[in-house]
């Protein structure tokens, strides 16, 4: 059965930071490449960082280069985000789920978790 379940969203303050867990079934998570991808109101989903299966390589979204790390512990199925320098434009809802396709093509989400960024 397909999990995702995303954790450590909040409300800080500009300049701010929090760290995004996402615990993925055995299923998705191994030999994927896994994203974290975030929608705003009124926007389209989108990705903003991605590793490799290994971890050997990341990815990052320009607006978030420089602060946000994407990593992955392969042996708990899990993925964190550490989110630094946060800036009221990365309110949103965040994802976890598989980097290897369009995010339209994935059937299934987990129920994400709010980030509130005040300014």
């Amino acid at each position: 059965q397909v999990q995702l379940v995303e954790s450590g969203g909040g409300l800080v303050q500009f300049g701010g930071s929090l760290r995004l867990s996402c615990a993925a079934s055995e299923g998705i998570f191994r030999v994927k490449p896994m994203g974290w991808y975030r929608q705003a109101p009124g926007k389209e989903r989108e990705l903003v960082a991605s590793i490799s299966s290994v971890a050997a390589r990341t990815n990052y979204a320009d607006s978030v280069k420089g602060r946000f790390t994407i990593s992955r512990d392969n042996a708990k199925n899990t993925v964190y985000l550490q989110m630094n320098s946060l800036k009221p434009e990365d309110t949103a809802v965040y994802y976890c789920n598989d980097a290897s396709r369009d995010w339209r093509s994935i059937a299934y989400w987990g129920p994400g978790t709010q980030v509130t960024v005040s300014s």
